[in-house]
């Protein structure tokens, strides 16, 4: 036994050592592109590689990608991560069951199936049956079911499907009865999704791209909304609403439960205000009545109650409250107030059987109420375990809602809420193989370097030591008013179950404590967002759960810009980075796609005061040589069309010609894959693997299995 014990460490350390060794990474061309923004000239060498659909940028992802796995194939115990996490992966997964129609739907994944399965039942204790399945969509699992909807008396269900991750959709109808899938087909839809107004639907889209090659980078434009009857062809369709004067707006349609009203929202961004418009159908209104005219404030319609709008608005309240409007004298004057803003963050609100769930958030932890149309609080739900619960949606005729609890390690618990009773009762509780409660979380409150107080949530095994050596892994965003609150994730366990430590810091830039949160962290207030998250680190640091030596931080998208900036800022306060599809490039970001609508977040660059905030923190323009970086994974994927990967790929070229250390600086490219949603099962469990090992292997944590 000594002498395989022996043999078996000889190998492991021959495997190590020949990971450690230096990387030659693919020589990256440079072109002379250089901008001039307001008398600042700004190289931009690898502009070319912005070309994605180009020969040249396909070749530079092949030979990037031979470097990463080249390298992660050589970590020792890739395989058994892998495997780990394919067991874990492996249970079922349910959704919370909803009522269209005379029907009961439910989404369910058996274990590692790609996609979840829509599946139908005609009452909540008969036999479900499969109404979709996205796993026979293709045969690898990259084409997704993306959302679906019901008409109002549940005979038809449009279903919308994402290729390859990519944000556009096409959107298809099948026959709830007979199953059977109509000659209906609608393309180019984008940020949408069908609002059934008796035979047919209302849904938004764009014109088709002059050159389709270019459609996952082309900056989208003249968003338009369209009228479409069943069972005919979309050149057919009926232009509801458009407007050339703006190109850079999102415009959709709602439709009330009793399609009475139709609701116009304009906005300019994800995260700031809207208009608000509506037609009273029921007099067969042909204008539309304005609610909301400017883009200052958030204007969304809950439900009606005979002549009346309830809405849930931000105007006068940077909480939220919930305002009455009559139809018949929709000036703000006669605006009523039923549900006045509180001290806590209104999150959601819902319409269901006669009354309103609402849920406040305080200090990132939900409280969920029922009030009665009028507005009068009638009882809290108290919820049976600890967690972050959602759902509460229904019709309005339902005596009963269903409700999730998630937490960091547990899957989502569903229960169900007894209206006239006030009962609650658990529905369905997951089976997973994991020991969740042997962990425990924690909140906890920091202070950020201006003295702002900062939650942090921190999960760890409860038989942990702060001594300082724990590995732990940070994640944070900041941004878009985007919350960040417990969610489960299978690949964290990997993590917890080796002794690893796992926080995530509520920056501002979110909607924990509001719109002044949120504006708090965007614009030339950015930097707040990057000064917490360092003073998170810094906690943790401080607080002997970790050193940094043996400190990660990870996250997606805007907080992949979050991770580029804080390792230019502060590199020797990090060992791994793991930054995902994230925003690099501050100065070109709203030139591609929907780019465009961050600029409420971020600023633009065409503004002299917004550039010069911009070009200070950039992550692509702020890589210095001469600095010990930390070991940086990023990850992209090819038919990402929110975060164009040319943001990633600038960023690693950049950072791989500048850097001259020890560790590695590499990027993994994804292919028919985008900026994560519909991604298939075996494509996480694979990329989850990758991170997850390069992770364990520069933080010197070498898995027991």
């Amino acid at each position: 036994m000594n002498l395989i014990k022996s043999i078996f460490i000889l190998a492991l350390l021959f495997l190590n050592t020949s990971v450690a060794q230096p990387l030659k990474y693919p020589v990256t061309k440079k072109v002379n592109q250089i901008d001039t923004y307001f008398a600042v000239q700004v190289a931009d060498p690898y502009r070319w590689l912005e070309n994605d659909t180009s020969q040249e940028v396909g070749d530079w992802v092949q030979a990037q990608n031979k470097v990463t796995f080249s390298y992660l194939e050589k970590i020792p115990f890739r395989q058994q991560i892998k495997d780990q996490l394919t067991k874990l992966w492996n249970y079922p997964k349910y959704s919370a069951p909803f009522r269209e129609g005379k029907n009961y739907f439910f989404y369910k994944n058996d274990g590692i199936q790609n996609q979840h399965v829509l599946y139908v039942q005609k009452s909540l204790d008969s036999e479900p049956e499969v109404f979709l399945d996205p796993n026979k969509f293709s045969e690898d699992g990259t084409i997704a079911l993306a959302g679906i909807s019901f008409s109002s008396d549940g005979k038809y269900c449009a279903y919308n499907i994402s290729r390859s991750g990519s944000d556009w959709r096409e959107i298809y109808v099948i026959d709830v009865e007979t199953r059977q899938k109509l000659e209906d087909k609608i393309e180019w839809v984008k940020f949408s999704s069908a609002s059934w107004y008796k035979n047919g639907f209302y849904y938004s889209r764009y014109e088709t791209p002059i050159d389709t090659s270019k459609a996952l980078t082309t900056k989208n434009e003249f968003q338009k909304v369209y009228y479409h009857t069943l069972r005919t062809k979309q050149y057919q369709d009926v232009l509801i609403y458009e407007d050339l004067d703006h190109p850079l707006r999102f415009h959709d349609i709602g439709v009330t439960e009793d399609e009475r009203f139709i609701l116009l929202f304009s906005s300019e961004s994800g995260s700031k205000g809207n208009t608000l418009y509506f037609r009273d159908m029921q007099n067969q209104q042909k204008d539309f009545t304005a609610i909301a005219t400017t883009f200052d404030d958030k204007f969304y319609a809950i439900d009606n109650v005979n002549d009346y709008l309830i809405i849930i608005t931000d105007r006068d309240a940077p909480n939220s409250k919930v305002i009455m409007i009559d139809t018949k004298n929709p000036e703000e004057k006669n605006w009523k107030e039923v549900i006045p803003e509180k001290p806590e963050v209104l999150s959601s609100i819902s319409s269901v059987g006669g009354k309103l769930f609402v849920t406040y958030m305080k200090d990132v932890t939900p409280h969920v109420y029922v009030y009665n149309i009028d507005g009068q609080l009638e009882n809290e739900v108290q919820l049976p375990i600890l967690g972050m619960a959602s759902g509460f949606g229904g019709k309005k005729e339902d005596t009963f809602v269903f409700f999730s609890i998630t937490s960091f390690t547990t899957p989502a618990t569903i229960f169900r809420y007894d209206i006239p009773t006030r009962q609650i009762t658990l529905f369905r509780k997951p089976e997973i193989d994991f020991p969740s409660d042997n962990y425990i979380t924690k909140q906890v409150f920091y202070y950020s370097k201006d003295g702002t107080r900062i939650p942090m949530f921190i999960t760890h095994r409860k038989d942990i030591k702060l001594d300082g050596t724990n590995p732990t892994l940070l994640y944070g965003y900041g941004g878009f008013n985007a919350n960040m609150t417990p969610n489960f994730g299978v690949g964290r366990l990997i993590w917890l179950e080796q002794g690893g430590v796992y926080a995530v810091a509520n920056l501002r830039g979110g909607s924990e404590y509001g719109e002044n949160w949120h504006q708090d962290g965007t614009k030339l207030k950015k930097q707040n967002v990057f000064d917490d998250f360092i003073a998170a680190a810094e906690y943790l640091v401080n607080e002997k759960y970790t050193d940094p030596q043996r400190l990660a931080i990870q996250s997606t998208s805007n907080g992949g810009l979050l991770i580029g900036a804080v390792i230019n800022q502060r590199p020797e306060l990090f060992k791994v980075a793991l930054p995902a599809v994230g925003v690099m490039d501050m100065l070109r970001f709203h030139k591609f796609t929907i780019g465009w609508a961050w600029i409420e977040d971020y600023g633009s660059s065409d503004d002299s005061v917004n550039f010069r905030n911009l070009y200070a923190y950039s992550p692509l323009h702020n890589i210095r040589a001469n600095i010990n970086y930390p070991a940086v994974l990023v990850t992209t994927a090819d038919h990402d069309d929110r975060v164009v990967p040319a943001h990633s790929f600038k960023y690693i070229s950049a950072i791989q010609e500048k850097y001259k250390g020890e560790n590695p600086t590499l990027i993994r490219i994804e292919t028919k894959a985008g900026h994560g949603g519909g991604k298939p099962t075996t494509k996480i469990i694979e990329e989850s693997a990758d991170v997850y090992s390069f992770l364990f292997y520069n933080l010197g944590v070498y898995p027991k299995y």
